[in-house]
C-alpha cells in the first residue's frame, strides 16, 4: 500500500557540480528508481544555516512530495546518503 510522504533535501552548495536543477532531476531519477512517483518538486533556494553544519554555512532546500510504498523510505534514504550533494534529508508521513 503506497503513502504519501513530503521529503525535504538539504543541499551541499560546495558539492554540486553542474546546475542545481540538474542536481534535483538526479535526485528525482534516485526517488524513481525505488518506486516513488513523484507529486511536487518545489526548490525552495539557498538558505543560511543558523549555525555552521559540517562546516557549511549554507544549503538549496529542496522539498519532495511523492507517493511510496513504506518500505522504499529506508532505501530511499541510504541511496542518497551516498551522494554526496545531499547534505541533510528529512521525510515525513503526510497521508
Amino acid at each position: 500500500m503506497s503513502r504519501k510522504y513530503q521529503g525535504l533535501i538539504i543541499l551541499n552548495a560546495k558539492a554540486i557540480d553542474g546546475t542545481v536543477e540538474d542536481t534535483i532531476t538526479s535526485i528525482s531519477k534516485d526517488l524513481e528508481t525505488e518506486g516513488a512517483k513523484i507529486e511536487n518538486v518545489n526548490a525552495m533556494g539557498r538558505r543560511e544555516f543558523a549555525y555552521p553544519s559540517n562546516h557549511l554555512e549554507a544549503g538549496h532546500y529542496v522539498d519532495f512530495t511523492f507517493s511510496v510504498e513504506p518500505a522504499s523510505i529506508a532505501k530511499i534514504k541510504s541511496r542518497l546518503s551516498l551522494n554526496e550533494t545531499v547534505h541533510l534529508q528529512q521525510y515525513q508521513r503526510i497521508a
